[in-house]
């Protein structure tokens, strides 16, 4: 099978396009608005960029009619955001914050999440999540699509402060994944969820280098 997006119509009756890049990692951001308005979003094209200083990413669609996704605004008007890490055990609360609701709801409430309070960032975290970023908000790139909901904004960010529960942390001071069970988005309306991992070393791997790869401070 092959086809030309954009050209050629899609052979199949489901696009494979969002089902070859994954799992993705789930970017659950909250955000306040100027007007004191607390957002919290899911975002499905989310991810680190480098490690020195931490700085990451993520995507938003605009909506059909063209208006700009509540967390972009705000993360402009702020200069903040807020990662919170997305688990299975908060899969119905990341669901239910994927609602496009009136940007004068709060979506902490619909989503039965309760506020924590960040260092820097002037919004709230998600207290029931076991990992948070603080991010400054550095710029948006807008890029352009075939229709109003193709444009998409790429946002980034500084990771300015980082909170780990210290229950999710092992005697060897990495993060116990199997326990924590991240949400990684798949294609469709498929998840999935990380309740296994298993270690691969780059062979010759010294120094520096083996130090950088396994994240030693």
């Amino acid at each position: 099978m092959h086809y030309a997006p954009g050209t050629d119509p899609c052979p199949l009756p489901f696009s494979p396009f969002k089902s070859c890049t994954v799992p993705r990692p789930i970017g659950w951001l909250s955000t306040i608005s100027k007007d004191g308005i607390h957002n919290l979003a899911p975002y499905s094209q989310w991810q680190n960029l480098t490690f020195d200083p931490p700085m990451v990413m993520f995507a938003a669609n605009q909506y059909p009619d063209g208006r700009r996704k509540d967390t972009v605004v705000n993360a402009e008007e702020t200069g903040w955001f807020v990662w919170n890490m997305a688990t299975y055990a908060l899969r119905e609360a990341v669901n239910l914050s994927a609602m496009a609701l009136p940007a004068e709801e709060d979506e902490f409430v619909h989503a039965g999440v309760t506020k924590a309070p960040c260092l820097s960032a002037p919004g709230a975290r998600v207290a029931e999540s076991p990992a948070h970023f603080e991010c400054k908000y550095l710029s948006t790139h807008r890029l352009p699509g075939n229709s109003a909901a193709g444009w998409v904004e790429v946002v980034y960010g500084q990771v300015m402060h980082i909170h780990v529960d210290d229950k999710v942390i092992l005697p060897s001071g990495k993060l116990d994944i199997p326990a924590i069970q991240p949400l990684a988005r798949m294609g469709y309306y498929d998840y999935a969820r990380i309740t296994e991992t298993f270690e691969m070393r780059i062979p010759h791997a010294t120094g520096q280098a083996e130090d950088g790869l396994e994240g030693k401070a």
